[in-house]
Parts: structure tokens; sequence; C-alpha cells
């Protein structure tokens, strides 16, 4: 069943964390979604990466916290 709260822009964000891979460090090559809910953690503890790849971790971490895994689903 799809969330009818999720826009175009809210799905696209979530689509790219199925689909992007981390670029570095002890998860390098995994899948954002799949990352441990330790690693993401540990970011939110030191300061997430700037850019897009810092907002990605953030929003899977604020997903986790939340538990909104959900949300990414149907997506």
């Amino acid at each position: 069943m799809e969330n009818i709260y999720l826009n175009d822009d809210n799905r696209n964000i979530l689509k790219s964390l199925k689909t992007v891979k981390m670029p570095f460090g002890k998860y390098k090559g995994q899948l954002i979604y799949k990352l441990p809910e330790g690693y993401l953690v540990w970011f939110n503890q030191k300061g997430f990466p700037s850019g897009k790849l810092g907002a990605m971790l953030h929003t899977m971490y604020e997903i986790r916290l939340n538990g909104l895994e959900h949300l990414l689903k149907d997506i």
C-alpha cells in the first residue's frame, strides 16, 4: 500500500537511500538504507558529512530513530 503522505520529492529522497552506496569507510559499498544503526548513531554523535551524503545519512538516522523503516518498503 502506497503511503499517501509522501510527495514526489520525499519519494525521491527515500529512493536515494535505497540506491546510493556509502562511498568510504568501514561500510564502503553498502547501501545507505542497510547501514547498521550503530554507524548512524556514531555519525550523529561525531557529525554528519556535509552535502547530500550527510543529508542522506541524517535522514536514515531519523528514520531508524523514529521507527519509520516501513516508509522504505514500497519505494
